[in-house]
Protein backbone atom coordinates (compact mmCIF):
# COMPACT_ATOMS: atom_id res chain seq x y z
CA UNK A 1 0.00 0.00 0.00
CA UNK A 2 1.84 3.10 -1.23
CA UNK A 3 1.41 6.72 -0.20
CA UNK A 4 -0.39 7.35 -3.49
CA UNK A 5 -2.90 4.55 -2.90
CA UNK A 6 -3.62 5.73 0.65
CA UNK A 7 -4.28 9.24 -0.66
CA UNK A 8 -6.58 7.82 -3.32
CA UNK A 9 -8.55 5.79 -0.76
CA UNK A 10 -8.85 8.83 1.51
CA UNK A 11 -9.99 11.05 -1.37
CA UNK A 12 -12.60 8.62 -2.69
CA UNK A 13 -14.07 7.82 0.73
CA UNK A 14 -14.13 11.53 1.61
CA UNK A 15 -16.07 12.38 -1.56
CA UNK A 16 -18.50 9.54 -0.83
CA UNK A 17 -18.95 10.90 2.70
CA UNK A 18 -19.59 14.43 1.48
CA UNK A 19 -22.05 13.18 -1.13
CA UNK A 20 -23.97 11.37 1.58
CA UNK A 21 -23.91 14.33 3.99
CA UNK A 22 -25.16 16.75 1.33
CA UNK A 23 -27.53 14.71 -0.84
CA UNK A 24 -28.46 11.59 1.15
CA UNK A 25 -28.23 12.40 4.87
CA UNK A 26 -30.47 9.48 5.82
CA UNK A 27 -28.32 6.89 4.02
CA UNK A 28 -25.82 5.92 6.70
CA UNK A 29 -23.77 3.75 4.36
CA UNK A 30 -22.20 6.86 2.79
CA UNK A 31 -21.24 8.24 6.20
CA UNK A 32 -19.87 4.87 7.35
CA UNK A 33 -17.65 4.62 4.27
CA UNK A 34 -16.65 8.22 4.78
CA UNK A 35 -15.29 7.56 8.27
CA UNK A 36 -12.30 5.89 6.62
CA UNK A 37 -10.96 9.12 5.11
CA UNK A 38 -9.95 11.36 8.01
CA UNK A 39 -7.67 8.96 9.95
CA UNK A 40 -5.80 8.24 6.71
CA UNK A 41 -5.29 11.97 6.18
CA UNK A 42 -4.04 12.26 9.76
CA UNK A 43 -1.62 9.37 9.25
CA UNK A 44 -0.37 10.87 5.98
CA UNK A 45 0.05 14.25 7.64
CA UNK A 46 2.40 12.72 10.21
CA UNK A 47 4.24 10.86 7.46
CA UNK A 48 4.54 14.08 5.48
CA UNK A 49 5.88 15.91 8.52
CA UNK A 50 8.48 13.20 9.09
CA UNK A 51 9.72 13.22 5.50
CA UNK A 52 9.28 16.78 4.26
CA UNK A 53 12.36 18.91 3.76
CA UNK A 54 10.41 22.09 4.50
CA UNK A 55 7.69 21.99 7.17
CA UNK A 56 6.92 25.69 6.78
CA UNK A 57 6.27 25.25 3.06
CA UNK A 58 4.08 22.24 3.82
CA UNK A 59 2.12 24.24 6.38
CA UNK A 60 1.77 27.20 4.02
CA UNK A 61 0.28 24.91 1.37
CA UNK A 62 -2.27 23.54 3.85
CA UNK A 63 -3.23 27.02 5.00
CA UNK A 64 -3.65 28.33 1.44
CA UNK A 65 -5.99 25.48 0.54
CA UNK A 66 -7.84 25.92 3.84
CA UNK A 67 -8.62 29.52 2.86
CA UNK A 68 -9.40 28.64 -0.78
CA UNK A 69 -11.71 25.81 0.27
CA UNK A 70 -13.75 27.66 2.87
CA UNK A 71 -16.38 29.22 0.59
CA UNK A 72 -16.90 26.01 -1.42
CA UNK A 73 -17.18 24.14 1.89
CA UNK A 74 -19.76 26.57 3.27
CA UNK A 75 -21.91 26.63 0.14
CA UNK A 76 -21.75 22.88 -0.45
CA UNK A 77 -22.86 22.02 3.09
CA UNK A 78 -24.90 25.05 4.15
CA UNK A 79 -25.82 26.97 1.00
CA UNK A 80 -24.39 30.15 2.50
CA UNK A 81 -21.40 31.50 4.37
CA UNK A 82 -21.25 29.75 7.74
CA UNK A 83 -18.61 30.94 10.22
CA UNK A 84 -19.62 28.19 12.68
CA UNK A 85 -17.80 25.35 10.88
CA UNK A 86 -14.40 25.46 9.14
CA UNK A 87 -13.10 22.93 6.62
CA UNK A 88 -10.73 20.04 7.26
CA UNK A 89 -7.64 21.80 5.90
CA UNK A 90 -7.74 24.09 8.95
CA UNK A 91 -7.76 21.01 11.19
CA UNK A 92 -4.79 19.53 9.36
CA UNK A 93 -2.92 22.84 9.49
CA UNK A 94 -3.40 23.19 13.25
CA UNK A 95 -2.39 19.55 13.66
CA UNK A 96 0.78 20.07 11.64
CA UNK A 97 1.76 23.11 13.66
CA UNK A 98 1.07 21.18 16.85
CA UNK A 99 3.40 18.30 16.03
CA UNK A 100 5.96 20.77 14.64
CA UNK A 101 6.23 22.57 17.98
CA UNK A 102 6.08 19.31 19.97
CA UNK A 103 9.00 18.04 17.91
CA UNK A 104 10.83 21.34 18.34
CA UNK A 105 10.50 21.21 22.13
CA UNK A 106 11.14 17.45 22.45
CA UNK A 107 14.91 17.76 22.95
CA UNK A 108 14.79 20.69 25.32
CA UNK A 109 11.98 22.64 26.96
CA UNK A 110 9.75 19.56 27.20
CA UNK A 111 7.69 21.43 29.78
CA UNK A 112 6.17 23.42 26.91
CA UNK A 113 4.71 20.37 25.17
CA UNK A 114 1.52 20.17 27.30
CA UNK A 115 1.00 23.90 26.69
CA UNK A 116 1.30 23.36 22.92
CA UNK A 117 -1.25 20.53 23.04
CA UNK A 118 -3.73 22.45 25.20
CA UNK A 119 -3.37 25.52 22.99
CA UNK A 120 -4.07 23.44 19.87
CA UNK A 121 -7.20 22.01 21.54
CA UNK A 122 -8.38 25.49 22.42
CA UNK A 123 -7.74 27.05 19.03
CA UNK A 124 -9.33 24.16 17.13
CA UNK A 125 -12.39 24.42 19.38
CA UNK A 126 -12.51 28.22 19.15
CA UNK A 127 -12.22 28.16 15.36
CA UNK A 128 -14.84 25.38 15.13
CA UNK A 129 -12.75 23.42 12.67
CA UNK A 130 -13.96 20.11 11.28
CA UNK A 131 -13.60 17.34 13.92
CA UNK A 132 -12.75 20.02 16.48
CA UNK A 133 -10.08 19.02 19.05
CA UNK A 134 -10.90 15.36 18.38
CA UNK A 135 -9.19 15.75 15.02
CA UNK A 136 -6.03 16.99 16.74
CA UNK A 137 -6.08 13.93 19.01
CA UNK A 138 -6.25 11.67 15.93
CA UNK A 139 -3.13 13.37 14.57
CA UNK A 140 -1.36 13.13 17.92
CA UNK A 141 -2.27 9.43 18.13
CA UNK A 142 -0.31 8.73 14.95
CA UNK A 143 2.47 11.13 15.89
CA UNK A 144 3.21 9.72 19.34
CA UNK A 145 3.11 6.11 18.09
CA UNK A 146 5.16 6.72 14.92
CA UNK A 147 8.35 5.10 16.27
CA UNK A 148 6.71 1.89 17.43
CA UNK A 149 6.70 -1.25 15.30
CA UNK A 150 3.69 -1.46 13.00
CA UNK A 151 1.37 -3.74 15.02
CA UNK A 152 1.92 -1.72 18.21
CA UNK A 153 1.54 1.55 16.28
CA UNK A 154 -1.80 0.47 14.81
CA UNK A 155 -3.16 -1.02 18.05
CA UNK A 156 -2.28 2.00 20.20
CA UNK A 157 -3.53 4.53 17.63
CA UNK A 158 -6.74 2.48 17.31
CA UNK A 159 -7.28 2.44 21.08
CA UNK A 160 -6.78 6.21 21.30
CA UNK A 161 -9.18 6.83 18.41
CA UNK A 162 -11.80 4.51 19.90
CA UNK A 163 -11.55 6.08 23.36
CA UNK A 164 -11.81 9.68 22.17
CA UNK A 165 -14.77 8.77 19.94
CA UNK A 166 -16.47 7.13 22.93
CA UNK A 167 -15.73 10.02 25.29
CA UNK A 168 -16.90 12.59 22.74
CA UNK A 169 -20.06 10.59 22.02
CA UNK A 170 -19.10 10.25 18.34
CA UNK A 171 -20.22 6.63 18.02
CA UNK A 172 -20.58 6.64 14.23
CA UNK A 173 -16.96 7.76 14.10
CA UNK A 174 -15.85 4.36 15.41
CA UNK A 175 -16.13 3.15 11.82
CA UNK A 176 -12.96 5.20 11.41
CA UNK A 177 -11.16 2.17 12.82
CA UNK A 178 -11.63 0.56 9.38
CA UNK A 179 -9.00 2.98 8.11
CA UNK A 180 -6.38 1.12 10.14
CA UNK A 181 -6.54 -1.77 7.68
CA UNK A 182 -5.07 0.09 4.66
CA UNK A 183 -2.77 2.03 7.01
CA UNK A 184 -1.40 -1.25 8.37
CA UNK A 185 -0.42 -2.31 4.85
CA UNK A 186 1.38 0.98 4.12
CA UNK A 187 4.84 0.12 2.78
CA UNK A 188 6.59 3.49 3.19
CA UNK A 189 6.81 3.91 -0.57
CA UNK A 190 5.53 6.94 -2.47
CA UNK A 191 4.07 5.11 -5.47
CA UNK A 192 2.94 7.29 -8.35
CA UNK A 193 4.23 10.77 -7.59
CA UNK A 194 4.90 14.03 -9.39
CA UNK A 195 4.16 17.68 -8.65
CA UNK A 196 1.05 17.74 -10.84
CA UNK A 197 -0.38 14.68 -9.12
CA UNK A 198 0.38 16.14 -5.68
CA UNK A 199 -1.36 19.39 -6.64
CA UNK A 200 -4.32 17.45 -8.00
CA UNK A 201 -4.95 15.81 -4.62
CA UNK A 202 -5.07 19.27 -3.03
CA UNK A 203 -7.28 20.77 -5.75
CA UNK A 204 -9.70 17.83 -5.57
CA UNK A 205 -10.95 19.04 -2.18
CA UNK A 206 -12.29 22.49 -3.11
CA UNK A 207 -13.16 21.29 -6.63
CA UNK A 208 -15.56 18.55 -5.57
CA UNK A 209 -17.15 20.95 -3.08
CA UNK A 210 -17.70 23.52 -5.85
CA UNK A 211 -19.33 20.82 -7.99
CA UNK A 212 -21.56 19.68 -5.12
CA UNK A 213 -22.51 23.29 -4.32
CA UNK A 214 -23.49 23.93 -7.95
CA UNK A 215 -25.53 20.70 -8.13
CA UNK A 216 -27.26 21.63 -4.89
CA UNK A 217 -28.00 25.13 -6.18
CA UNK A 218 -29.35 24.23 -9.61
CA UNK A 219 -30.86 20.79 -9.11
Amino acid sequence: MTNFLLKLIALITMIIDHYGAIFAPDAMIFRIIGRIAFPIYCFLLVQGFMHTSNVKKYGKRLLIFAIVSELPFDYAFYGQINPMHQNIFFTLYIGLMTIYFIDKFSEEKKQYIPIVIIFSFLISSYMLVDYNFVGIIYILAFYFTKNFDKPKNIILAGIIIFLINYIAGMYLQNYALLSLIPIYFYNNKLGLKNKKMQLLFYIAYPLHLVIFALIKLYY
